[in-house]
Order: C-alpha cells, then sequence, then structure tokens
C-alpha cells in the first residue's frame, strides 16, 4: 500500500472537497485501492459543452482532483502540501451523459514530485480520457510553503 494514511476513509475524502470545484461539479471518491484512487463526476449541465459533450475542461478538472488528492494521501500533510505542476490530457471520446469514472495510478513517487496516470471512462468503461498529472510536493514550515 502506497498510503502514509491506511486509515482514511471515502467519508473523509469528501469532507476535503466542501466548498471547492470539486464539490461544485459533483465529484465523488469511490474507491481507495492498494496503489490508486477513483472518482467520478456526472456529465450534466454543469459539466458539458455548448455541443452536449463532456466538456474536455471538466475531463482535466476530474483528473486533477484525483490526483491530486491521491498525492495528498501519500505525503505527511502535517508538513507537507502537494500542488499540480503540470498537466496533459488526451481526449479520446466524449460522453453525453451518465458518470465518467477517473482512477490515478502512480507512475513517480518521489520526495519532491508525483507524477500520475489517470484513464477516465464512461459508464461501459469505454477510454473517455488519459492524463498525466505532475504534483509537486512542498515542505510547509510555520504554516507558509517552501
Amino acid at each position: 500500500m502506497i498510503w502514509h494514511d491506511k486509515n482514511i476513509s471515502l467519508k473523509e475524502l469528501e469532507q476535503w472537497s466542501k466548498n471547492t470545484m470539486s464539490e461544485l461539479l459533483d465529484i465523488h471518491f469511490t474507491e481507495i485501492g492498494n496503489d490508486f484512487l477513483k472518482a467520478t463526476m456526472p456529465v450534466d449541465n454543469r459539466t458539458i459543452q455548448p455541443y452536449g459533450l463532456l466538456h474536455g475542461g471538466a475531463s482535466a478538472t476530474l483528473a486533477e482532483t484525483v490526483g491530486s488528492v491521491a498525492s495528498a494521501l501519500i505525503i505527511n500533510r502535517e508538513k507537507q502540501m502537494c500542488v499540480g505542476l503540470e498537466i496533459n490530457a488526451n481526449h479520446i471520446r466524449s460522453a453525453r451523459n451518465g458518470l465518467v469514472t477517473a482512477i490515478a495510478k502512480p507512475l513517480h513517487l518521489g520526495a519532491t514530485t508525483h507524477v500520475w496516470d489517470i484513464k477516465i471512462t464512461d459508464e461501459k468503461e469505454k477510454l473517455i480520457c488519459v492524463s498525466r498529472l505532475t504534483v509537486a510536493v512542498l515542505n510547509k514550515k510555520n504554516n507558509t510553503i517552501h
């Protein structure tokens, strides 16, 4: 298991989303595996573009959310914090409705950076988006970032 906090619950992760974009887009964490984190997001009026298709930015938001939270589960959050450095997203196909699911798996877990492979699928498990997220691990000192 890769997680620093091995006893965290999905309910606790939901609390992290309060008053954030994740809450606005109705992103929910659904599974914490030994080496992956999974979350879902509805395809609805909040997440579509004018043609009625899932917005690429919504897919990127879901990917960055699940990858960033996964990084936060690996570090000691009392001493460190994580921030996104770079994200890319290849939109393979789109969705018009239902739920999309993102699964983040680590490609690299270093002392100062994490790199995540994130795959987003639809309810039929068809690949919607492939994303890679690089996260910086920063040290906290007296409630400031260093």
